[in-house]
């Protein structure tokens, strides 16, 4: 069956290839999924009216998930061992947005990951809000699979 609606942004799911973990799959939002071009000018002798951009190559924003801090997870001590030791394991990450039979509606699948950032929320004694992390992810590309 084919969907032809536009798609609810909140049911989604992260998989990385590193963990097994049911709770590193969980995240509050996801940013970071875009690509584009670098461009380079070459001026045409003669010609003044305007200069020829030709694309050079492909450019990938940093891939930032949010979620609520667990103090025990397989994607942490990745991460950790990167900022820490100084241990980078490169890792493959799935993003899936599901449809509401919880099946795959797009997925895409980033390549070579490695730790950038972590950061934890603010403390704060006069709000009762979640302790939510942040993680910033370098990348080398993702492609898009349908399904």
């Amino acid at each position: 069956m084919v969907d032809y609606y536009p798609p609810w942004g909140f049911y989604f799911r992260v998989v990385f290839d590193i963990s097994q973990d049911k709770n590193d799959i969980r995240f509050q939002s996801v940013s970071g999924l875009s690509v584009e071009y670098d461009f380079e000018s070459f001026k045409e002798g003669g010609e003044n009216r305007f200069e020829h951009k030709l694309p050079v190559r492909t450019k990938y924003s940093d891939l930032v998930l949010k979620r609520g801090l667990l103090t025990d997870s397989s994607v942490i001590n990745w991460a950790l061992d990167a900022f820490q030791n100084r241990i980078f394991k490169p890792a493959g990450i799935t993003v899936n947005l599901m449809n509401e039979r919880g099946e795959p509606l797009q997925s895409w699948n980033v390549a070579h990951a490695i730790p950038k950032k972590w950061l934890v929320s603010d403390f704060n004694a006069t709000e009762n809000g979640i302790v939510v992390e942040t993680m910033e992810l370098s990348y080398r590309y993702f492609t898009i699979q349908k399904g």
